[in-house]
């Protein structure tokens, strides 16, 4: 085999424990094709996943610079090489591909490329990507292809755990859209109950307070004053609903960013004071800030919904390689093992499960009139 700077048995197995290691599609795609470059020492690599449109839904390049990507322009087409790559379902093996009677030029940004290896990545009969390699880092006497047949037999053992691994993450992503569309789901039957409830009691009280206006002024001004309250708390609701609905993407913006705006909008939604701090947490494993953020919605609603407290703070501070997130409310308390005898009452099974799920531990600490702490810590990855 190629006798690259991390060549044999070792090099390949640090190549297939790495992608392993991964759970969302890009991160895979990424060390796909980091992998594959270092490992058979090539100066740029790139994977294409197909669209339903001619195009590539995704393109991950190795050896690239970001400025360069930049200037490069939109994602390829399939066309030429890549195009023989996901229709052909063959490798391809080329001494120089600007020679072959397929190729169709690059943009202007476009760094120079020669010799070239290239091999779809299959799962079953579908192609599900194809995998490229170019200009390997070695003499080339003649202009011959520095990828030797050894790099394709190479190429093709990590493109067929590549497609194992793109497969995982694909399903994965898929289960956490399916456990959004749930929680979702829940979330609405939720408001439609609580927000019907509080319609509910807003008609009656309308009503009585429309029967007492002639005969007794001061009730009805009492009813109206109940009327208005109970506007406001089916608005809140509504509010809270709506937020928990539409979370920032956690993957745009980040576990501590989500946070923040979403106590920022609980604080402007309620009349208690809820703050957030956090300290030099660092990003963690997606499942685990889904998670955390699920524990910590749930542990404010509980806080702002139930205890009565005038303020509730959130804070989130790294702990070892991962993170501990606490819910301090300073409102009515419960007894502990009342409630956890009572079942499902106050979410308190569902953080569990949660905490649990990620490899974390949920603390909960409260005493009648003394408030209330939800503590979550995950390990991190």
């Amino acid at each position: 085999m190629s006798q690259g700077p991390r060549s044999g048995l070792y090099a390949v197995s640090a190549a297939l424990l790495a992608m392993s290691r991964h759970l969302e599609v890009r991160d895979v795609l990424k060390t796909i094709v980091a992998s594959a470059r270092e490992l058979l020492d090539a100066q740029y690599a790139a994977l294409g996943v197909p669209d339903d449109h001619g195009g590539f839904a995704q393109f991950v390049v190795d050896g690239i610079s970001d400025a360069q990507w930049k200037a490069i322009g939109p994602l390829p087409r399939q066309h030429g090489i890549l195009a023989a790559m996901l229709h052909e379902a063959r490798p391809e093996r080329l001494a120089d591909v600007r020679k072959d009677p397929r190729f169709e030029g690059w943009p202007g940004a476009h760094p120079d490329m020669s010799d070239f290896l290239g091999l779809p990545i299959r799962d079953g009969d579908e192609v599900i990507g194809a995998l490229f390699l170019a200009n390997k880092n070695c003499p080339k006497p003649d202009g011959s292809c520095g990828f030797t047949e050894d790099d394709e037999e190479l190429l093709t053992i990590l493109a067929q755990h590549a497609a194992i691994a793109l497969t995982n993450a694909r399903l994965y992503e898929r289960s956490r859209e399916l456990t959004i569309a749930e929680e979702r789901s829940r979330l609405a039957h939720e408001l439609h109950d609580a927000v019907s409830q509080k319609l509910f009691s807003l008609r009656l009280t309308a009503q009585a307070a429309a029967a007492l206006v002639d005969r007794d002024p001061a009730r009805a001004k009492g009813e109206l004053q109940q009327v208005a309250a109970l506007a406001a708390e089916a608005a809140d609701e509504l509010r809270a609903a709506v937020v928990e609905l539409r979370p920032t993407a956690l993957d745009e913006d980040g576990l501590v960013a989500t946070l923040r705006t979403h106590i920022q909008v609980l604080d402007r939604a309620h009349s208690a004071r809820v703050t957030f701090s956090s300290c030099g947490v660092r990003a963690l494993p997606a499942s685990q800030e889904e998670a955390m953020l699920r524990v910590a919605q749930e542990a404010l609603h509980n806080a702002l919904r139930h205890s009565g407290a005038p303020q509730v703070d959130v804070t989130l501070e790294r702990y070892g390689q991962g993170a501990v997130l606490r819910v301090t409310d300073n409102g009515s308390g419960f007894e502990p093992t009342a409630i956890r005898s009572a079942g499902r009452h106050l979410g308190l099974v569902s953080m569990r499960d949660r905490s649990s799920g990620v490899g974390g531990t949920l603390t909960v600490k409260s005493a009648p009139g003394k408030g209330t702490t939800i503590e979550m810590e995950v390990p991190g990855g």
